[in-house]
């Protein structure tokens, strides 16, 4: 029986439970179906690698609602269950079982998988990937005073899972292929203010190193680096990134270019398949380019505005991206894009803090902040509204930074 009035929403993470909660406040009045593969409540997954790995939080903290919103907004919650199929033309999806649901639009929430280590023991016992509640209920077993942890990846993953080891007392070895840490999204400048940060909590950083193989009798034991130097160990953490997950996508026919190709709407393809967060291949049109943004922010503000499109309000996603990272005392802070700048500019402070921002043709496309939280907020308005930057006045300290570029 066709039902013209059901919303269904694939993906129970921070960008699928924000598109159910939005789309019933926008007054739809039809069926909303959220389906996730984890026998979890919609939940944020940034506190894992953080304060509930340090349990410091519960894992209740982790979640967006609780079951009673869904509940009272009537909102069908499928948990633990996977979609093997997505016929856009039938406009049908099969989950496993057999069962089948109809739908009148569709929102694909899927995330990312992470990446993995095409070495050999990768599959021993002992090695752990950082990517969900369960994954993180395992490592946190192994994090005891005087275990021996290599970290394979010194992205912020990989990052913040070594500051949480050290925290609790392990011996812990960040392993990195690349000369820096971080390589992919700060400069050289930065990443040595994050490294020393971590040397000074004993964390030994191992950078222009590679990892040839994991040994173990069934559990890992020993990592074997390029060098060819063996490190004994007790656990290993991957975090080398993630991919979008778009299997589903890709076998419904849907256009895919490293990722879920959505145009500033969050329109995919197909015009009754919408997509929203990680997966996505998003226009932005603040910044006239496609981009594939994988953080808290992006998840959510993407799906909140996709879920309007969905409810008939078309307004485009237009959020500077922005993106932190919690290590020890350090919150590491990031807005706009800094991958196309000619021009990077140290703004002074004190006590160790960092502001940095990259400009192309005086204007300023992306900042980075250690313990400069307010300033980057500030920033973010910068990239939205004001103009042109004398790159002289955003290095003075002396003047405040936000009545820079008002008149320009």
């Amino acid at each position: 029986m066709t039902d013209q009035s059901r919303y269904i929403i694939i993906g129970g993470g921070q960008a699928g439970g924000w598109a159910a909660a939005t789309i019933r406040k926008q007054g739809f009045e039809g069926e909303i179906v959220l389906i996730a593969g984890e026998n979890y409540l919609p939940y944020e997954r940034p506190p894992l690698s953080k304060s509930v790995l340090l349990g410091e939080a519960e894992i209740a903290s982790t979640y967006l609602r609780d079951k009673s919103f869904y509940e009272e907004a009537d909102i069908e919650l499928r948990l633990g269950v996977r979609v093997t199929a997505l016929d856009c033309g039938n406009k049908v999806i099969d989950l496993e079982g057999g069962e089948q649901l109809e739908y009148a639009r569709l929102l694909l929430a899927t995330g990312s998988d992470v990446r993995r280590l095409p070495i050999p023991g990768d599959e021993l016992k002992g090695v752990y990937y950082l990517r969900g509640i369960n994954d993180m209920l395992a490592l946190k077993q192994k994090l005891v005073k005087g275990a021996k942890i290599v970290v394979i990846g010194a992205g912020f993953i990989g990052l913040e899972v070594a500051a949480a080891a050290a925290k609790l007392g392990t011996q812990v070895r960040v392993i990195e292929i690349q000369s820096t840490i971080l390589n992919r999204v700060v400069d050289e400048e930065v990443a040595a203010r994050v490294a020393r940060e971590h040397n000074e909590h004993g964390v030994e950083l191992l950078t222009n190193t590679g990892v040839n193989a994991i040994v173990g009798d069934g559990h890992a034991r020993s990592v074997t680096l390029s060098n060819g130097e063996e490190i004994p160990v007790d656990a290993v953490v991957v975090g080398i990134g993630v991919t979008p997950t778009v299997d589903l996508a890709e076998q419904a026919g849907l256009k895919i270019e490293n990722g879920i190709v959505v145009n500033e709407y969050g329109e995919t393809s197909d015009p009754n398949v919408y997509a929203a967060g990680d997966v996505t291949n998003h226009y932005n049109p603040l910044y006239a380019r496609r981009l594939r943004l994988e953080s808290w922010q992006n998840a959510q503000d993407q799906a909140i505005a996709v879920a309007r499109v969905m409810c008939d309000q078309r307004e485009p996603y237009t959020a500077v991206p922005w993106f932190w990272s919690d290590q020890y005392a350090m919150n590491l802070q990031m807005a706009g894009v800094v991958d196309t700048f000619d021009e990077a500019v140290l703004r002074p402070g004190d006590d160790g803090t960092l502001l940095k921002f990259y400009l192309k043709d005086s204007r300023i496309m992306g900042a980075v902040g250690i313990n400069r939280g307010r300033d980057i907020m500030v920033v973010r308005r910068m990239i939205t509204k004001w103009g042109n930057v004398d790159a002289h006045e955003l290095a003075n300290s002396e003047i405040e930074l936000r009545s820079l570029g008002k008149n320009n």
